[in-house]
């Protein structure tokens, strides 16, 4: 039997051994003896894709659909495939230019644009809340169904939880707490979270272990292998009309697909790992198959998982969400049920902690600082900001947390986990055309990313998000059936009459159309200024060039202790020292008072600023 309080304790050890790794790993760093410095490392890292939606929901997925939660693997398999061009020269500009988050990208991209870099933040923080609260779910609700051992008992969905003595808000608290520590220790959000990264890479061998020990012995032990199950699965008429059926219309692969490719570029916590965090370009030729490697082994059982929790669970009300926990306690095996618990807060856990490290840098670099720079002139010239922004990016991750609480707590009973992420999957889908398009065409203009994001956004608010919010019985059902003010051609998920398609697929098809239009239309009314060009030739050519083009061209009159005092008020004393020394020996120049004030000091001033206010930010301080 397993008790709560056995639980908690096992729960615990496993966070407290991740402190652990990640306290050992920032230790190694601090020596100069990097433990990510190994490809195989940042490889695993890449597998926070996996989260509790491919924990849980992917047998939940394939027991509705059959293989229709393959697209959700094969849009990053295939995507994979062009990242020695592609995911390499976002690599290469993000380095060349000290960028700290996707929205620092887009905003770096299209002449440094602090609205641009606002816009991308709000609309990323909107979408990937719904996906925080799913983690949450998946934890609160696996631990409410593990308790229950060696019995079944799956918690009500209509019951409410009176917040104080809900399990998911002291999980958000905790996770909190973690990610603070070894996420926002230091202000250079440009800088590798060592501790971090390893703690994730970690996380990934735990859950793909008890994954693939549960799909053992399902298919193993309970049956003997891959035919015997599928035999006795279709004697009793689940195989045939649940694998046969290719898991819907084929429109619905293709646009999943396209889909899951796009979020696994787009989605912040992505971005983290695959470019923030890179330490080398050389550990993407490992990334390239590993990846996908990783994602065929996670996935292997899935659909023997889910015919196996079938003819177990089968006239019961066993949610098929829940099989990969359940199976194993339906049949006594209480060590195996606690190795799957702790491989489902592994997926939950890891994806919490980057995408809220990942949205914190944001929100503080590009929705807090410009209205700080804002009231620049009023504060004392010997202001440090450095602790202050601290502060605020450790706020940020508290707030963030606490709102993916209350989403779960309020609306996240009202989908299944895999539709949650799906809503998540579509609103970072928004940022593919303004990130894409601008690394490959050098006629993209700010005006045009700006009303490509808000076009496709708006579309996502009034297909997806909206209709949740109805679902959830926050608006009324007549919005859903009739449109707003009973006109069926506005119907949020039968938009201008278009019918057919599911409402992922409906969703994605609408946004891109009016993103990529909006796009094009107002990026052809005028040429790039000059700031938009010289950032496109950056972009464009970023795999021509070792080093920025552009930087000779700078005029204008600034001195080498006006840029010092500039980072120190920013980075501190010790960081904007040793960095400014650091150049200077680059240089062949003895002290700081012989660096000559000339274009490319601004830019190293300007390029270390970056790294800690985000490169809109800084490009407003060097001017």
């Amino acid at each position: 039997m397993l008790s709560t309080k056995l639980i908690v304790v096992y729960s615990l050890l496993y966070l407290g051994l991740l402190f652990a790794i990640a306290y050992w790993a920032d230790r190694r760093a601090d020596q100069q003896r990097s433990v990510i410095s190994r490809p195989t490392v940042y490889a695993l890292s890449l597998a926070v894709y996996c989260t509790a939606w491919t924990f849980y929901g992917s047998v939940g997925r394939a027991a509705a659909t059959g293989v229709g939660f393959l697209p959700i693997y094969l849009g990053p398999t295939l995507i994979a495939a062009l990242w020695g061009t592609l995911l390499l020269k976002m690599v290469r500009v993000s380095k060349t230019q000290r960028i700290t988050s996707i929205a620092d990208f887009i905003a770096s991209r299209y002449g440094k644009s602090q609205l641009l870099g606002g816009i991308v933040t709000v609309i990323a923080v909107l979408g990937v809340v719904p996906y925080i609260a799913l983690q949450l779910k998946a934890i609160s609700r696996s631990f409410t169904i593990l308790q229950s051992h060696p019995n079944i008992d799956l918690p009500a969905m209509a019951e409410p939880i009176p917040i104080l003595q809900d399990t998911a808000l002291y999980v958000a608290l905790l996770l909190a707490a973690f990610t603070i520590l070894f996420g926002a220790r230091h202000l250079d959000a440009s800088e590798r979270h060592e501790g971090m990264v390893a703690a994730i890479a970690f996380e990934s061998i735990v859950k793909l272990v008890a994954f693939l020990a549960v799909g053992i012995f399902a298919t193993f032990y309970l049956h003997d292998g891959f035919a015997d199950l599928f035999d006795k699965a279709e004697l009793a008429g689940f195989l045939n009309p649940k694998i046969a059926d290719n898991g819907g219309d084929y429109g619905n692969w293709y646009s999943l697909t396209i889909l899951a490719a796009l979020a696994v570029m787009m989605l912040p916590r992505q971005f983290q790992v695959s470019v923030v965090e890179n330490s080398s370009e050389h550990h993407l030729r490992r990334a390239v198959w590993m990846f996908p490697l990783y994602l065929l082994l996670i996935n292997i059982f899935v659909i023997p998982i889910a015919l196996a929790g079938q003819l177990t669970f089968s006239g019961t009300n066993v949610d098929a969400d829940t099989f990969v926990l359940t199976l194993p306690m339906a049949h006594g095996q209480g060590g195996l049920s606690l190795l799957a618990f702790i491989g489902g807060l592994s997926a939950a856990t890891g994806m919490v902690i980057v995408e809220t490290i990942a949205l914190s840098t944001m929100v503080c670099n590009d929705l807090v600082m410009p209205g700080l720079l804002k009231r620049w002139k009023r504060m004392p010239p010997e202001a440090d900001l450095s602790q202050l922004l601290l502060k605020i990016r450790r706020g940020a991750i508290i707030v963030i947390l606490l709102l993916g609480y209350l989403y779960f707590h309020f609306a996240g009973e009202a989908y299944a986990l895999v539709s949650i992420g799906l809503i998540s999957f579509s609103a970072v889908a928004q940022f593919a055309p303004a990130m894409i398009i601008g690394l490959y065409w050098r006629g993209g203009t700010h005006a045009g990313a700006l009303a490509g994001l808000l076009a496709g956004f708006g579309v996502w608010i009034y297909t997806l998000l909206l209709p949740s919010f109805a679902k959830s019985g926050w608006l009324p059902a007549g919005f859903l059936e009739h449109g707003p003010f009973g006109i069926d051609l506005l119907r949020p998920q039968e938009l201008f009459g278009l019918t057919g398609m599911n409402e992922i697929t409906h969703c994605l098809f609408w946004s891109m159309v009016f993103n990529i239009g909006a796009y094009l239309v107002f990026s052809l009314r005028r040429p790039p200024n000059v700031n938009e060009a010289t950032q496109a030739t950056l972009f464009v050519d970023a795999l021509k060039h070792e080093r920025p083009p552009g930087i000779g061209l700078w005029r204008g009159k600034a001195e080498v202790k006006e840029l010092y005092g500039l980072a120190e008020r920013f980075l501190g004393t010790e960081r904007a020292g040793r960095a400014f020394r650091q150049f200077a020996a680059e240089r062949d120049v003895q002290d700081l008072d012989g660096l000559p004030a000339d274009a490319e000091t601004v830019h190293f001033a300007e390029t270390l600023l970056a790294g800690a206010i985000g490169s809109a930010s800084a490009r407003v301080m060097v001017a």
